[in-house]
């Protein structure tokens, strides 16, 4: 039994050189793991942003639906609200018509309370300088009496803004 060799023994030097190219395929692999956990940590960081950014987006947009979702409503509001300025624009200033004049002018303000309260503002921009973002130029005339060029004049119909986005432009005529 002497004589059997195990085969580890038979050839030392196979053995070290097996060993060696055993040790680099243990170097490239365990290089290659690491190449691998980095590509899975930056897949994992990724997915974590665009998770981030996706909650980030659907907050917005939540925030805007509830922001802007009664912009519509609100929109149709503004033709009554201009019918009510034009109704006391041309009611009789006499004492027959006096508490209906007032009982519009309280109907009006409580309108444009309840619409403030969603934050709809009126722009009504009499005197002040155009601002295309906000006015729409209806028609122009020269500038004089002391009124300066590019200024607004006359407010046909006033604008209105819904949190701080336009909601209707104002009508106006600029001096020029």
């Amino acid at each position: 039994m002497a004589d059997q060799q195990t085969p580890e023994t038979e050839n030392p030097a196979a053995d070290e050189g097996h060993i060696e190219i055993m040790e680099t395929d243990v170097e490239v692999l365990s290089a290659r793991v690491a190449e691998l956990e980095a590509q899975l940590k930056d897949a994992q960081l990724r997915a974590q942003a665009e998770i981030r950014n996706i909650q980030m987006r659907a907050e917005r947009e939540v925030s805007n639906a509830h922001k802007f979702g009664v912009e519509k409503f609100a929109a149709s509001l503004l033709d009554v609200i201009d019918n009510f300025e034009r109704a006391l624009a041309a009611a009789p200033q006499d004492d027959a018509t006096k508490s209906l004049v007032e009982g519009l002018q309280l109907t009006h303000r409580v309108f444009l309370d309840a619409l403030k309260k969603f934050q709809v503002e009126q722009v009504d921009p009499a005197g002040q300088p155009f601002n295309a973002e906000h006015h729409q130029a209806v028609a122009t005339q020269p500038a004089g009496n002391g009124t300066a060029a590019n200024t607004v004049v006359n407010v046909f119909q006033k604008g209105y803004t819904l949190s701080g986005r336009l909601l209707r432009p104002a009508m106006v005529v600029v001096a020029q």
